[in-house]
């Protein structure tokens, strides 16, 4: 096994509707640091196959890091998915799962801002961690507007009824039940969000509904730094293979393309000749190097001089590595979540980026 991953127990399975099942585990002794985390975050899990070995996917925490509440995950079948079904009909408590840490940048700036939170279906998930730990350690107002198939499909009903009878003055919720009023439109969406302009907004839930909702949202003027989208794709790398021969061979790979050109077919190698500075915040702290060598991603620069920076899935295909560039510019290798507003806010993904300038800074906040 990797020395980045954790074999976790698991200390509970509950049935929160049909189709989807909250999984509790028990963070190992001498783990907790690693297992700290924030709300919205989630966890990368690796589901045995027969086919592939490991079916590796990123499941949202719906705990809170605060009020001593135990790590857990909820998991939602969906048609024809191999690993959600296989959790939900396999996984016992004294099972257990090997689990990267927490990654994800889903979460709250404060937690005293006043939050605007859309859901859809299991998008419910981080946006319950959020609530959850906002109510208990923030101050502000917090709005959900939370849409389901039918009243049968709504998660953690129960415990919202419960959440908004405790903070009558601070929470909000607002079912939306296709079964009874259809699909929401994108001008009742806009409609929900006008009085709650000045609000953080979040949105996750099912492609179309989120598209829908952030539209709604750009067109009330919400600017960018206050429109947040949680983005899920399958994995189709291994983040739990052996790590380092991984790395050893995308080294050789990548030193083998930026040689010098020698064969006649060889083209010019991209990006900067000689080593770049590479500046990086991180969790109050910069990180100043000046031998990042070009072609060489940022994160592995970053492991390798010892600086615990954050990913999950290593191959562009999350968003758990994301940084916002303040200078200078890097390539993307490879990129599965990121859309164009993304890029133009200057995020990239750490895991996939080689410089293409002498100096970088980035941030990770």
């Amino acid at each position: 096994m990797d020395t980045d991953s954790f074999e976790l127990k698991i200390l509970d399975v509950v049935e929160e509707t049909a189709d989807a099942h909250s999984i509790t585990f028990e963070v190992p002794e001498g783990a907790e640091e690693q297992f700290a985390y924030k709300p919205g975050q989630f966890l990368t899990v690796a589901v045995p196959s027969d086919q592939t070995g490991v079916a590796a996917r990123c499941y949202s925490l719906c705990s809170s890091p605060v009020g001593g509440g135990a790590l857990t995950i909820t998991v939602k079948r969906t048609a024809g998915g191999y690993a959600s079904n296989w959790i939900c009909d396999h996984l016992r408590p004294g099972d257990s799962l090997r689990v990267l840490p927490p990654s994800g940048i889903f979460t709250p700036a404060s937690l005293s801002a006043d939050l605007l939170l859309f859901a859809g279906g299991s998008g419910i998930t981080p946006v319950m961690s959020i609530t959850r730990t906002a109510l208990t350690q923030g101050t502000g107002r917090v709005v959900l507007f939370y849409a389901n198939r039918d009243e049968r499909s709504v998660i953690f009903a129960g415990e919202l009824a419960r959440l908004a009878a405790e903070h009558p003055d601070r929470l909000s919720v607002v079912h939306w039940l296709e079964s009874v009023q259809g699909l929401p439109s994108q001008a009742q969406l806009r409609a929900f969000a006008a009085d709650h302009a000045s609000y953080d907004a979040f949105v996750c839930g099912p492609g179309p509904f989120m598209k829908m909702a952030v539209a709604a949202l750009k067109e009330l003027g919400f600017p960018r730094e206050r429109r947040h989208q949680e983005k899920f794709v399958s994995l189709g790398g291994n983040p739990f293979g052996d790590l380092h021969d991984v790395r050893v061979a995308e080294e050789e790979i990548d030193a083998a393309e930026h040689e010098e050109p020698g064969a006649a077919d060889a083209g010019p190698a991209e990006g900067p000749a000689s080593p770049v500075r590479l500046e990086v915040e991180l969790d109050g702290e910069t990180h100043a190097f000046d031998d990042w060598a070009p072609g060489t991603k940022m994160l592995d620069h970053l492991e390798a001089k010892g600086v615990k920076a954050p990913y999950s899935c290593r191959e562009g295909e999350c968003s758990a590595c994301a940084v916002r560039l303040l200078e200078g510019d890097v390539r993307m290798l490879h990129n599965d979540v990121l859309d164009e507003e993304d890029l133009a806010d200057g995020i990239r993904l750490a895991c996939q980026s080689v410089p293409v300038t002498d100096t970088v800074r980035a941030t990770y906040s």
